[in-house]
């Protein structure tokens, strides 16, 4: 007859004590991580603002029940909507992945870090309207109260920061996406951390909340691949943002935690849904993943497509008239490009076409650009596109894996090569740091500044898009300002 099974509650497992740790203390990152925070907010907002004007993802937005608002809820930026925060986190982590324009981390687990600002944006600006107005709202009203300053966007930006460091330092190691798991499972579990941090959570609080986040598992990531590629993947990441928020609300009614979620045999996450492996932190949380994170600034396309597409930009002149008279293409990437977006056969929608790489490629060469509506069903139709799909030839460079899996370089390598009938050819074009890699920070910078200035004036107009870009001009300006009043400068 077997033992029965021992009911002692286990000690927390260290991986939640040292996130919550980390969410709760960490004060101090470095300069550039706080610089390089005031453009990822800039970039983040811009992707949101852009997206705004696609009605597929606009049908989603708004309260669950239309009509309804919230006294002092979380705004939306670029809309009139008043939520509350949990609804206005889907709301903006929803409109920031929409275009797949926003910033990417490649790790062992890739993902979009500023997915996060969906619940940290809208906890944020919720705590800061109720305290500027003294609205009482239950437990968190004393924690207002006794702040003796307004939430401001020195707040945000360290947030950020936070968000960054753990959704980063859990996929440099662990690859959920190997076990069939959406890379959104790190967003929920960085945002839960920050936002009940925010909220003002005890150690112990913030530990539940992660718990619970450890919990919900993971969705799969069905949504992402061939052949059921689809819309969801733009807005599972304000699904996540919007979970962790709520999780982080019910942590903050005395709601009990689990300490040995991750790692407890037979039903903890480790045994459940990670085949047995255990979940690592592959180095000290700090400003690291901040520090060296990746722009989408060219191209609103999957970022293992970034160089692919930089190098069709750069041969469009040379190919334009002669599109018809090719024989063949030689596309040479890494291994993460080929197992995630290479794809032949029929494209379903522009979700399905933003991670294709012969897709993103064919439209540099035949435009010398790349736009969010080029994934659109008119240009799709274009049979010139599915021509030079069928001409191309995708192999692996095993240095180019190599170099974009090595710490010291995280280069996303791609390069391509057009072969005519005529036994003519072009130069072989080849990029292995895209426009938004921390090593090509100065040349990008002024460039991801253009781009939210174009966001910004297609959505308010010039006047107004000269006023909000400039608040970034001055990070010393920028961190002092109450986060009501950022946030209330955006509304639609």
């Amino acid at each position: 007859m077997s033992a029965p099974i021992s009911n002692v509650r286990p000690a927390t497992d260290a991986l939640l004590v040292t996130l919550a740790d980390y969410a709760l203390n960490f004060s101090t990152p470095s300069e550039e991580a706080l610089d390089t925070a005031r453009w990822c907010l800039l970039d983040t907002l811009a992707c949101g603002i852009m997206a705004l004007a696609y009605p597929a993802c606009t049908k989603l937005l708004g309260p669950l029940v239309p009509g309804t608002s919230i006294v002092n809820g979380a705004r939306v930026p670029g809309t009139s909507y008043e939520l509350d925060p949990v609804q206005a986190a889907f709301n903006i982590g929803t409109i920031v992945r929409w275009l797949d324009f926003n910033d990417t981390w490649l790790a062992a687990e890739w993902g979009h870090p500023s997915d996060n600002l969906g619940a940290i944006l809208a906890t944020a600006d919720w705590l800061s309207r109720n305290q500027a107005t003294g609205t009482p709202i239950a437990a968190f009203q004393s924690k207002i109260e006794n702040r003796k300053s307004k939430i401001t966007l020195r707040d945000v930006l360290v947030a950020m920061i936070k968000a960054h460091e753990i959704q980063g330092i859990l996929a440099l190691e662990n690859s959920f996406n190997r076990v069939g798991l959406d890379h959104v499972l790190l967003v929920r579990i960085a945002s839960t951390a920050v936002t009940t941090a925010m909220l003002g959570g005890t150690r112990e609080q913030i530990i539940a909340a992660l718990s619970h986040a450890w919990l919900d598992g993971s969705a799969l990531r069905t949504y992402r691949h061939a052949p059921n590629t689809g819309s969801r993947k733009s807005w599972a990441a304000g699904d996540a943002t919007s979970r962790a928020v709520r999780l982080a609300l019910i942590a903050m009614t005395g709601e009990m935690g689990y300490p040995s979620v991750p790692t407890a045999k037979t039903w903890g996450f480790q045994d459940v849904s990670f085949k047995g492996n255990s979940v690592k932190l592959a180095r000290p949380l700090g400003s690291y993943v901040m520090e060296n994170i990746l722009f989408k600034i060219s191209f609103p396309a999957e970022f293992h497509a970034q160089t692919a597409v930089e190098c069709a930009v750069q041969l469009h002149p040379f190919v334009k008239n002669k599109l018809a008279a090719i024989e063949r293409i030689e596309l040479t990437t890494h291994e993460s490009a080929i197992r995630i977006i290479d794809k032949s056969g029929p494209l379903n929608n522009p979700a399905d076409r933003d991670h294709c790489l012969q897709y993103m490629t064919a439209i540099g060469l035949i435009f010398g650009h790349l736009t969010a509506d080029h994934y659109e069903d008119d240009v799709a139709a274009d049979p010139r596109i599915d021509d030079l799909r069928a001409k191309m030839i995708v192999t692996e460079d095993q240095q180019f894996s190599r170099d974009y899996l090595d710490p010291e370089k995280r280069s996303i390598a791609n390069a391509i090569q057009v072969f005519f009938r005529d036994s003519t050819k072009t130069d072989r074009i080849e990029v292995h740091f895209p426009i938004g890699h921390r090593r090509r920070r100065k040349d990008g910078i002024p460039l991801l500044q253009q781009k939210a200035e174009a966001a910004f004036t297609a959505h308010y107009g010039k006047d107004r898009s000269a006023q909000l870009t400039s608040l970034f001009d001055d990070r010393t300006k920028l961190e002092a300002m109450a986060v009501d009043d950022f946030v209330a400068a955006f509304a639609g």
